[in-house]
């Protein structure tokens, strides 16, 4: 019985004379969320809402599926368009309305109506209680609670009259792009994909950069890092992966560096050429998936070393997560099973069974010194053969 959707945003609506340019985003974001679906949709903006009609027909679950991943959207209704014929005829597809969507009609409701046309001869508190009565002289087995309603009759009077109970969350955010563009260090584990999720979430593009290993890291495993990128971009939109042969940077590193030292030094190097990528594709800042003291290379001595390499700012939208809490956003979204998959990367092949956890950044600078000789050459050739992937979900 539906035909079309009306979408709720929250933040976008606070956004004062620049809320056009975020409605006009949401509205590009729906649009290619559902080019994936089966069937023809308009997508219109009218007096502070965004509609999505169908054309044809075309398959409800799929579509709503679709809407679910589409960040600044706080709410999808499904509504019915009924033609203004007199108020007698809105009883009537209200009482049908009701009859097609509740077959077990003892329920308690309430009516909230909207006049968005003032020129309509009723208020909405009028509305209210007229539907209201309506609906009880025909089914005088529901009640009326205006507190903790079972149903919630949503009645807006507009050109058309939309109607419409059913209320399914979105994932709210903000529509991706209008936050800027940043630079996601992704790998194969649970944790970066998520914070790509997280960053996303909150109107930020994503590139993606992934560090390679080869022979030490397989084929495998390159490949479920493009499926983890693959599963961000039905959120985020396609991502741009980058991936660089890592290899002879970290055996340089094994070879001139203390191995408890390994993992810091290796990481502020992937910094460095995560960084220098950005800055060539106008990303304004990097993003990785660290949370405090979940491993030796996450403490906050680590990160403060991490960070001395950059100058742009490293945004952590997991920082202060429990690994529980990144494992079931990782399952709500999808990428868990893949992450769990047990083909290892660079970082895991290359740990030190002893790694520091309060690195001081004298020392760590001092041994880095040991690298003088060829690693500026290292890096140079690493960004220079970086293999770009366009990544995006065809389902």
């Amino acid at each position: 019985m539906y035909k079309a959707f009306l979408i709720k945003y929250a933040e976008i609506g606070v956004k004062g004379k620049n809320r056009y340019l975020f409605e006009d985003a949401l509205a590009t974001q729906i649009k290619y969320a559902l080019k994936k679906c089966e069937g023809e949709f308009q997508v219109r903006k009218t007096q502070g809402r965004i509609y999505v009609d169908a054309l044809s027909e075309f398959d409800f679950e799929e579509t709503v599926e679709h809407l679910k991943r589409v960040f600044g959207i706080s709410a999808i209704c499904p509504v019915v368009y009924v033609e203004d014929e007199g108020f007698e005829k809105l009883c009537e597809d209200v009482i049908s309305f009701i009859d097609s969507v509740y077959p077990d009609k003892n329920k308690t409701f309430k009516v909230q109506a909207r006049r968005a046309r003032k020129n309509y001869p009723k208020e909405s508190m009028q509305i209210n209680m007229d539907l209201g009565e309506a609906i009880l002289n025909a089914y005088p087995e529901m009640h009326v609670d205006v507190h903790k309603p079972d149903i919630m009759l949503n009645v807006e009077v507009r050109e058309k009259i939309y109607i419409y109970s059913e209320i399914i969350p979105g994932p709210g955010g903000m529509p991706v792009g209008t936050g800027g563009k940043a630079m996601l260090l992704l790998s194969g584990g649970i944790d970066s994909p998520v914070a790509g999720y997280m960053i996303a979430k909150r109107g930020v593009k994503i590139d993606a950069v992934y560090f390679n290993a080869p022979p030490y890291t397989s084929e495998r495993a390159k490949q479920k890092v493009i499926d983890l990128a693959k599963i961000v971009s039905r959120y985020a939109g396609p991502v741009y992966l980058h991936i660089i042969n890592f290899t002879d940077i970290q055996l340089y590193i094994y070879e001139k560096c203390p191995h408890e030292e390994l993992t810091i030094i290796m990481r502020r190097y992937m910094m460095r050429i995560a960084e220098a990528i950005a800055e060539e594709t106008e990303c304004l800042g990097l993003v990785t998936g660290e949370s405090i003291g979940q491993v030796a290379s996450q403490t906050m001595h680590s990160l403060m070393a991490t960070n001395d390499v950059c100058s742009m700012p490293v945004y952590r939208p997991l920082i202060a997560f429990d690994k529980q809490d990144i494992v079931e956003i990782s399952e709500k979204i999808g990428t868990y099973e893949t992450s769990i998959l047990p083909y290892e990367d660079c970082c895991t092949i290359f740990v030190a069974k002893h790694p520091v956890t309060k690195p001081s950044l004298k020392v760590i600078r001092r041994h880095e010194g040991n690298l003088t000789e060829k690693i500026d050459e290292l890096v140079k050739t690493a960004i220079e053969t970086d293999e770009l992937l366009i990544v995006s979900d065809n389902e």
